[in-house]
């Protein structure tokens, strides 16, 4: 039945304290295997969707969560981790810090410590505060997780108009909370993580646009028929007349489910609900919402218990029976509730009566699950440790109710506004239902609850309700807590449309229709119903049990109903005079089958007046089924003329009847104390046994539950930083794997130590230098031979650790090359011992080339090399001096990098064109391939001196190509030579 406890007539407003609608919040609750359900999430959203996210996770206390770096690789929204105050802003990820419970109200998230003691439901919590907050833009997504965190909080969320969705359990890893969330049968989607981002983006671009106040008549009768036919269909095929509920409440979770299935009016809906019964089911479902607690407003509770349960308690005697009635129990917390509070005031007060209560509900399945008396472990944020220790036994991931006190509820189905209600009740509790039916359902409800209760009885309402109409019938005990006692019984609660009424309405309908008889056959019914009520004696229809079926005459002289539940048993029906003969004759004659009659017996009528009649009961045989017996009250006037034609009934001799019957009883129950002397002690010997052994599994069973709570817990947070640890050595194997991809590329030999010189790791060039191998790691690097000509290295590589300083110094190694050693200190983490790192770089090419370039440093004559496009790559000393002296001290024209072709075309004197062209065209035939050599004899005069040159080039024998090119001074030559010159 519906429960809640709000005014149920507007949906929850989503509006801040500025008066700005607030935006969507999409909390999603993770636990063990949520990593990879949230990645696959949030992989699945586009960064602009309008809406924020919250996740809330089972965080260890003492872990630093890696969530946020975690999903900030599959995401580009901004991931926070929430701060208390933090504003929500949309587009955001936000994520609950460890160790914290987390609420929303309006705009804000606020956080407080979590308990160090008992189970913390976070995801529960937040859901809750979130359907306080935002009413219908608020959007729950259950993920992968152990236990039902998140189920309470689900209704609450659903109740409030939001949408509700779920992980399907065969995606993810651990099913416990998406299962649990799904049996409350309110779950929206069940879908795979990947899909519920697009589910949710779609809900929210279908968002219904607020309704007109202004609607022409037409739109308006068609709106309310629309809105008659669909409770035409709830009543039809649903069984629940929803008419006598508010319109608002109905209105409301009909354009939820609207805003669900996408549907843009009530026109299209109605129709969707006549072809698809499962959408009325649902329908169905969500009016009757099962928000309930136990203890629910644990004041008026306290208040219920010291004072109403205990003064009943005081009140009846032993053997006076106390009974309770919980209507509208929804799924059971309630009833419990009142029965474990009865359970402690019979043992504060020692005294255990007789105790029934019974709690009924419209919904069958809400029945179905509270008969069960099993709930999920969010129950003990609701329930007191010592209370689930006395009164609930662990069982896997749910509590259950224990036998003492799930024997004294009887469940049962009722409708409160149509079934009779039941009678001699101390305690009526009808909460938060009242709040849901019209005015005039209300009152009809309250004459029948005022009828239920025993004189003097207690009612207990819902803190929004009252007992206006029937206010002066009843005295307050606490009109804080809604608490009442009757002053007045009611009157027998017939409504118009109440079945008795009905019948005898349908039955005047139809004499009137048979005023005017249809054929002779009618005529003929009417003579024969006139005869048999003028002749027949007043007769009942029985069944094999002894049950009336069907009754000829007026038995109204003959038969009462007492109070208490309604039977048809013909034994609580006939006076207590008559009903012992009655059965001995149905007895015998549903044994011999044939018809017996009775003394003639005195009966005191209800007038106080007394009457001779004698009973005959007659064997009525069926074919195909049981037969049945017709019992008949004969009258004195009737037994002479009854007397002729009866001589085959015989009559019962009652008192020989009654000594066999009683000698046969009395066989029976000897055999039957025998048999019951020997079981009873054999039990009394196996309840001893039993008793001792149940004590110690009871008390290892409690240290058991006790521990199993902890391991879980610890679980759960082992296993949420297992996943993020998971994560991250994949992304350190995959820059281990980088690491080993840049060493083997980059060829340098590379050994790791630790603070003892253990060898910690190596790249395979140092094999070259190193007699290491993998099975080496983890002994001392000055235990392994190696190549280097560096007596000082073991030293220096202990100097580089205690002092954290680099060093570094070249190196000669044994295969004639030369290395360029490099020790780095390194540690792990700051404030742990620090290791080292020495690198091996092979210089032994750059050293030939420094080698070469002195070489030709020592040359007297001018030398450059020529790359394969004619620039310059390298010049000798005395290139350099004779580029400086003779007008280019910068070497912009003739150093490195320029171009010697261009230094010949654009350099040279005009009287020098010749020579400068041929050496141009000679350097360009050799670097083409076209000559093997150049040889050229040019004057270079200066303004002091005159000056000639041999020029030779030659093309370098080397894959990469070039020329070098070289001058030679030829002055003193070519004067001896030509002392005219």
């Amino acid at each position: 039945m519906l429960d809640q406890e709000q005014t149920a007539t507007d949906p929850p407003a989503a509006i801040s304290n500025e008066g700005t609608q607030l935006p969507y919040v999409i909390a999603v609750g993770a636990s063990a295997g949520g990593l990879d359900a949230l990645e696959r999430f949030f992989q699945s959203l586009p960064v602009q969707t309008g809406a924020a996210f919250v996740v809330i996770q089972h965080l260890s206390p003492d872990h630093k969560s890696m969530m946020g770096n975690l999903l900030g690789r599959y995401t580009s929204m901004p991931v926070l981790t929430v701060e208390d105050g933090m504003l929500i802003e949309p587009n955001r990820i936000y994520l609950i810090p460890p160790a914290s419970m987390m609420s929303v109200a309006g705009n804000e998230l606020h956080l407080r410590p979590k308990s160090p003691r008992g189970l913390a439901l976070p995801i529960d919590f937040f859901f809750s505060s979130l359907a306080r907050s935002h009413g219908n833009r608020a959007i729950g997504v259950v993920l992968s997780g152990t236990g039902s965190d998140g189920t309470r909080g689900a209704v609450a969320i659903n109740d409030a108009g939001g949408l509700l969705l779920s992980q399907d359990p065969e995606s993810a890893k651990f099913d416990g909370m998406p299962r649990s969330v799904i049996a409350t049968g309110l779950v929206d989607a069940i879908l795979p993580p990947e899909e519920l981002g697009p589910r949710i983006l779609d809900h929210i671009s279908h968002t219904p646009h607020d309704r007109s106040p202004r609607r022409s008549a037409a739109a308006s009768y068609d709106r309310e028929s629309a809105l008659e036919e669909a409770l035409h269909l709830l009543h039809h095929q649903g069984g629940i007349n929803f008419r006598d509920y508010k319109p608002a409440t109905v209105m409301r979770r009909i354009e939820r489910r609207m805003q669900v299935r996408h549907v843009p009016d009530l026109e299209n809906y109605v129709r969707l609900l006549d072809g698809d019964t499962s959408e009325l089911y649902t329908l169905r479902r969500e009016l009757l919402i099962p928000v309930t607690n136990f203890f629910r407003d644990a004041e008026s509770f306290e208040t219920l218990a010291e004072k109403v349960i205990l003064p009943i308690v005081k009140d009846h005697s032993e053997n006076q029976p106390i009974r309770a009635w919980v209507p509208g129990v929804s799924t059971g917390e309630e009833a419990y509730s009142i029965a474990i509070l009865f359970s402690e005031a019979f043992d504060k007060l020692r005294r255990w009566p007789d105790f029934k209560l019974f709690a009924t509900d419209v919904e069958q399945h809400n029945v179905d699950t509270g008969s069960a008396g099993m709930f999920s472990e969010s129950i003990a944020a609701e329930v007191s440790p010592e209370r689930l220790e006395r009164f609930f036994y662990r069982r896997g991931n749910h509590f259950v109710v224990k036998n003492d006190i799930r024997h004294n509820i009887v469940f049962a189905k009722h409708n409160l506004l149509e079934d009779p209600p039941f009678t001699r009740m101390d305690l009526v509790s009808c909460r938060n239902l009242l709040i849901y039916f019209r005015n005039d359902a209300q009152e009809r409800v309250m004459r029948r609850l005022q009828y239920a209760l025993a004189p003097g009885g207690y009612l207990f309402l819902g803190s929004s309700e009252t007992i206006s109409s029937v206010q002066q019938d009843f005295s307050a005990v606490s009109s804080k807590h809604k608490l009442y006692r009757i002053l007045r019984h009611g009157a027998p609660p017939l409504e118009p449309h109440s079945p008795i009424v009905a019948l005898r309405t349908s039955g005047s309908r139809s004499g009137s229709k048979r005023l005017r008889p249809q054929s002779d056959a009618a005529a003929i019914d009417a003579g024969q119903a006139v005869l048999l009520r003028g002749y027949a004696p007043v007769s009942l229809l029985l069944n094999a049990q002894q049950e009336l079926m069907h009754v000829f005459g007026d038995v109204s002289r003959y038969l009462s109903i007492g109070e208490g539940s309604a039977t048809l048993d013909i034994s609580k029906l006939l006076p207590p005079s008559v009903a012992p003969v009655a059965q001995a004759l149905l007895h015998k004659v549903a044994v011999s089958k044939e018809a017996m009659r009775s003394d003639i017996l005195r009966v005191k009528l209800a007038s106080q007046q007394t009457e001779r009649l004698r009973l005959v009961v007659r064997h009525v045989p069926q074919d195909g089924g049981d037969a049945c017996l017709m019992l008949s009250f004969e009258p004195e006037p009737m037994l002479q003329s009854t007397a002729v034609g009866e001589e085959s009934v015989q009559t019962m001799d009652m008192s020989a009847e009654s000594a066999d019957r009683l000698e046969t009883l009395e066989r029976e129950l000897a055999v039957t104390r025998e048999s019951l002397q020997a079981t009873i002690e054999e039990l009394e010997t196996a309840n001893e046994e039993l008793q001792a052994t149940n004590e110690e599994l009871m008390a290892s069973n409690e240290e058991l539950q006790s521990s199993n709570e902890e391991l879980q817990s610890v679980n759960e947070e082992l296993y949420t930083v297992n996943s993020e640890n998971q994560e991250k050595i994949e992304i350190l194997n995959r820059l281990n794997a980088d690491l080993d991809s840049m060493a083997q590329a980059a060829a340098i030999a590379t050994v790791f130590v630790d603070h003892d010189l253990k060898l910690t790791r190596f790249t395979p060039e140092a094999t070259k230098l190193f007699k290491i191998r993998e099975a080496d790691i983890g002994r001392r690097i000055d235990d392994f031979t190696n190549l280097l000509d560096y007596p000082d290295f073991f030293a220096e590589l202990k100097k580089t650790i205690f002092d954290g300083e680099m060093l570094q110094r070249e190196v000669p190694a044994a295969n004639d090359r030369v290395y360029l050693a490099r020790m780095l200190p390194y540690a792990v983490r700051p404030g742990t011992a620090r290791g080292a790192v020495a690198t091996f770089i092979d210089v032994t090419t750059l050293r030939d080339i420094e080698r070469m370039q002195s070489v030709l440093d020592s040359l007297p004559e001018h030398v450059a090399v020529l790359d394969t496009s004619g620039r310059i790559t390298m010049i000798n000393h005395a290139w350099r001096n004779f580029a400086r002296n003779n007008g280019d001290p910068e070497l912009s024209n003739s150093g490195p990098g320029s171009s010697y072709i261009d230094a010949c075309q654009y350099g040279a004197a005009a009287t020098d064109a010749d020579y400068a062209k041929a050496a141009a065209d000679g350097i360009r035939a050799l670097l083409n391939g076209e000559r093997s050599e150049l040889s050229l004899e040019y004057p270079c005069h200066s303004p002091e001196t005159e000056r000639w040159f041999l020029m030779h080039a030659a093309p370098i024998q080397h894959p990469s190509g070039g020329v070098v090119v070289s001058h030679i001074d030829i002055s003193a030559w070519k004067h001896q030579r030509d002392p005219s010159v």
